[in-house]
């Protein structure tokens, strides 16, 4: 398969406007062309291998970030607004798309609310109920959506926090076992407040921190894990409230629900920082081959603890292989979606139902796997598991989730799950797409509606399990 193109123009562009050099005397330094440097800032011609190592030298920008350019993700979400046919032929091609997403990313930001504020007008005028209630939820972005789109275009990598926390694991021993006990310790001495482990009055109540009283209450039915998750995101909360707090700001949201989600967010990111701390885990990640059981048993984490943070570990000079991770409920829903990769999760419909995150839940206990290929020609190993969490007895709640981690078949040969695939076989890659509403594929038997850019010829005297074809 070919390898995928780079297109960094806008990095480029800001690199060596910092280091106050003009195109030629750049150029001169790379022994290139001004003209070719000139197509490159401005994405009309992708970068080489070489010229991207001349570049990290010169402007000493990290290869990594050159890779893994933001404006991929923007890219794959105008595509995906664009398909609507409201745009028609007004619809931009795809160079006038990249070009948008790498040099006026917050035009392109802007585009996205927009539509999705126009998406949430429609639905609420096609309702006759909606529109009697006369909802008041507005046609902007939701708060949970502002956030997962911070966190999304933040390459899921918060550096502050996972530094911060990587330090105080060094602190508290690296060793699973009494780590709990070690952490609430140090919360009672660096927070003032007494750790408390005891039975809640509402089952599903995980922890609850009493300021009045300076006590932080934690259900001591939850796993190990969860204990400590949840005590590290209390921590967070109060030793590191200032550092979350500047975050927050920093990210301009709209309304003050939204903060106050990211800063949940926030903390919960610290947790996961604090249980799995980034050189360790990034060691443990590659000696053990990204086994995940054999992760969570290192660092005394749940399976979804450490599929989450395998798609945290891209630090500048030091990151691990990129992975995507989601969680999905029994209704086919995305609660959970993170991508260091050049997949995206749709934002306007549900998921391909050939991905293997929706059979998880039928070989409970195992971990699936899936070599798949979308639209675009990229590749990739697909894990895939499902868990049940109860809290309480009998007849205490139960939450269901199937979860989904993968990467680029580039990386899939670090993984112990590549050992016995033949990777190398173009017929063992299942073909699934983002979402129907943007799938190409004209030949799917699971497809559910329509492209929305497609064309559609329907025969009534002509009958296959998909009742048209395209084109």
């Amino acid at each position: 398969m070919a390898q995928r193109k780079v297109f960094a123009g806008g990095k480029v562009r800001a690199a060596r406007q910092r280091a106050g050099l003009t195109q030629r005397e750049l150029a001169t330094q790379l022994d290139i062309s001004v003209s070719y440097l000139n197509q490159i800032e401005n994405n009309q011609r992708p970068l080489t291998a070489a010229l991207m190592l001349a570049l990290s030298e010169q402007l000493r920008l990290d290869l990594g970030d050159l890779v893994s350019d933001k404006a991929d993700r923007l890219l794959a979400d105008l595509r995906e607004v664009m398909a609507d046919p409201m745009f028609g032929e007004a619809a931009p091609g795809l160079i006038e798309l990249k070009s948008v997403a790498a040099s006026a990313p917050d035009m392109a930001q802007a585009v996205l609310r927009l539509y999705d504020a126009y998406r949430r007008a429609n639905e609420r005028l096609a309702s006759a109920d909606a529109a009697l209630a006369g909802s008041g939820a507005g046609g902007a972005q939701t708060s949970y959506e502002e956030v997962r789109d911070f966190f999304h275009y933040a390459g899921n990598y918060i550096d502050r926090l996972d530094v911060a926390a990587e330090a105080l694991a060094g602190r508290l021993g690296g060793e699973p076992l009494g780590r709990l006990e070690r952490l609430a310790a140090h919360v009672e001495v660096a927070c003032g407040v007494t750790v408390a482990f005891e039975a809640p009055e509402r089952p599903e109540q995980m922890r609850r921190h009493d300021r009045a009283r300076r006590v932080v209450s934690l259900n001591a039915r939850l796993a190990p894990p969860t204990l400590f998750f949840q005590l590290a995101a209390q921590l967070a909360l109060l030793a590191e409230a200032e550092a979350i707090d500047e975050i927050v700001r920093g990210a301009g949201f709209k309304t003050a629900e939204a903060a106050e989600i990211c800063r949940i967010g926030l903390a919960n990111y610290y947790a996961g920082a604090l249980q799995m701390p980034y050189g360790a885990f990034l060691a443990a990640a590659a000696s053990h081959a990204y086994d995940i059981e054999q992760l969570a048993f290192t660092f005394g984490a749940s399976l979804e603890q450490v599929g989450h943070r395998l798609s945290t570990m891209q630090r500048p000079k030091a990151r691990g292989v990129p992975f995507f991770f989601a969680r999905v409920d029994a209704a086919g829903t995305i609660t959970k979606r993170h991508s260091a990769t050049p997949l995206q999760f749709p934002r306007f419909g549900g998921a391909c139902p050939l991905w293997n995150v929706h059979r998880a839940f039928e070989a409970h206990g195992q971990i699936m796997r899936q070599l798949a290929e979308t639209p675009d020609g990229n590749r990739y190993l697909c894990l895939a598991w499902s868990e049940e969490k109860r809290i309480g007895g009998f007849r205490g709640p139960v939450r269901r989730y199937a979860f989904a981690l993968g990467c680029e078949i580039a990386h899939a040969g670090r993984l112990t799950y590549a050992a016995d695939l033949n990777l190398d076989r173009p017929a063992a890659f299942e073909p699934i797409g983002i979402s129907c509403r943007i799938c190409p594929r004209g030949d799917c038997l699971q497809r559910s509606v329509p492209p929305l850019d497609a064309r559609l010829t329907i025969d009534a005297d002509s009958r296959a399990v998909v009742p048209y074809r395209l084109g």
